[in-house]
């Protein structure tokens, strides 16, 4: 039996910084985005609840793959097993995201 793949996607997101786990992660046939398949979120058998995680849950809910712009992607890692997913300010991390071009005309 072959292992499940696991993969933990860490990415900007409007001043936020995501971080979920999926079990596909591919480039898209839309040129310059990152396509993410099959979340992963924790199981609420737990009796604290993450607000962020929870957060992320409802951002998510219903979708079946994601496509993300290539230049907001900080970060891909093949992991064992998931963690938790959650969502931080960008505010005070040192990590940009890439500086896009200016819009013709502006």
């Amino acid at each position: 039996m072959a292992a499940r793949q696991i993969y933990r996607v860490v990415f900007h997101n409007q001043g936020e910084i995501y971080e979920v786990y999926a079990k596909q992660v591919f480039q898209s046939d839309m040129y310059g985005f990152i396509e993410v398949e099959g979340f992963i979120f924790g199981e609420r058998t737990q009796m604290v609840v993450d607000p962020s995680e929870e957060k992320l849950k409802a951002a998510f809910e219903g979708v079946k793959s994601s496509f993300i712009p290539m230049h907001s992607i900080i970060r891909i890692d093949h992991v064992k097993k998931e963690g938790k997913g959650k969502i931080m300010d960008a505010k005070g991390q040192n990590i940009a995201p890439f500086p896009m071009p200016p819009i013709p005309g502006k």
